[in-house]
């Protein structure tokens, strides 16, 4: 046989390594003789696998799989940094698209951001996205909004003077087209503005297309198709919102002369509902126990501070310690609240579907790797029990402090 016979006894004596101790050592990182095969090293390997330049520890898999006496000579990188999307700057648009959001607190809803949609898609290429708003509006730019008219709004509830301001505004622009949001507000306003103008109004678009709108007739049996006109409203959920890059959102100075008040109402005071008997369906702010939470009193407390509407799991409402109106989720309410503030709630699958439509989510919960804590957008990973206390403390200073700034 051409094969080397191997010696075991003599290859052990040759990794002996002297000195004193009551256990003989050994180098294992020597070859065996004759064989030719390395010992190998996972730990150096895995090592020279390793990406710098990051919080958490990454690797380079790209190498797993080389032959075991080829060497792994993946040397440390950084880690790749995306790049800021660019904003979409457009000069010279060839028409406008006009959008007039309802913007409730100086924020665009989830309707108004489809309202945006729709632009986007009327406008096209050529054309540009102009929001009308009164006052400060966020977050515009990331919406789709490519103008923006600011203008001066008044306080109190003058429905007629508001839309007197819009008719001025669209005349000022020179829209081709005007979105409205078909809401309580967004729809009252475009029929106002239609009747001002002297136009016609399409109401209700489900489908909005570069070519046509469409929307539901005769009990939803048939559908009235038209070429985009001048003024419409968009249905909520109907259309997608803007995802693409951020636009410029240039402010737009407004030339017309603003419009003689009315004075038809002499005076009108908003009064807001009691956030405890709102319907879950219908709350802006919905504060949640879960089954990690056994201090419900404290737990109301924390829901009266925030003015905000209670709700449950599943788990609670079922034990009979919350109301079965306050339940959350598929099988109980489904959201469309601003803010959704759970505390001591893991996130079973029917409760994450029914908090889709929240914009903002903010969780407590001692478990790092909950559904909840995934899905929030800010997570505070402790006990919902020392959490609710340190937060009416704060609450309180915060109230003691906006009292002593008043003026007396």
């Amino acid at each position: 046989m051409s094969r080397l016979r191997r010696d075991p006894r003599a290859e052990r004596a040759a990794g002996f390594i002297a000195g004193d101790g009551p256990r003989p050592r050994y180098d294992r990182t020597r070859r065996a003789a004759g064989s030719g095969r390395p010992r190998r090293d996972p730990r150096a390997e895995r090592e020279a696998l390793r990406i710098g330049g990051a919080a958490r520890l990454r690797y380079d898999l790209s190498q797993v799989g080389r032959p075991r006496g080829e060497a792994v000579t993946a040397a440390p990188r950084s880690a790749p940094v995306a790049e800021a999307p660019k904003t979409v700057i457009v000069e010279t648009p060839a028409f406008l698209v006009a959008v007039v959001p309802d913007a409730p607190g100086g924020r665009l809803s989830s309707h108004d951001r489809q309202v945006l949609g729709a632009a986007r898609v009327l406008a096209g290429r050529e054309g540009a996205v102009a929001v009308i708003v009164e006052g400060v509006c966020e977050g515009l730019g990331a919406a789709g909004a490519d103008r923006v008219l600011r203008l001066d709004g008044e306080e109190g509830y003058d429905p007629a003077a508001r839309a007197a301001r819009i008719e001025a505004a669209l005349a000022g622009v020179g829209a081709r087209h005007a979105l409205f949001p078909e809401s309580l507000d967004g729809g009252d306003l475009a029929r106002r503005v239609a009747v001002g103008l002297g136009e016609a109004l399409f109401t209700n678009a489900e489908v909005v297309a570069a070519k046509s709108l469409v929307r539901p007739a005769r009990g939803r049996r048939v559908e009235q198709s038209l070429a985009p006109p001048r003024l419409a409203t968009v249905a909520p959920d109907a259309v997608a919102d803007y995802a693409g890059p951020p636009r410029e959102a240039r402010a737009l100075p407004f030339e017309g002369a603003p419009p003689e008040p009315h004075g038809s109402i002499v005076s009108a005071t908003r009064i807001p509902a009691d956030p405890a008997t709102v319907p879950l369906s219908l709350a802006e702010f919905v504060v949640s126990a879960g089954n990690g939470l056994t201090d419900l009193d404290t737990f109301r407390q924390v829901v009266s501070a925030l003015h905000a509407t209670p709700g449950a799991s599943r788990v609670l409402c079922d034990a009979g310690l919350m109301p079965r109106h306050t339940q959350v989720g598929a099988s109980g309410t489904v959201l469309a609240a601003t803010c959704y503030f759970a505390l001591g709630i893991s996130g079973a699958p029917q409760h994450l579907q029914g908090i889709a439509g929240c914009e903002h989510v903010v969780a407590v919960n001692t478990d790092l790797h909950a559904a909840m804590i995934e899905r929030a957008g800010l997570a505070v990973v402790q006990d919902a029990q020392a959490v609710m206390p340190a937060l009416l403390r704060l609450l309180a200073q915060e109230a003691a402090g906006a009292t002593a700034r008043e003026p007396t």
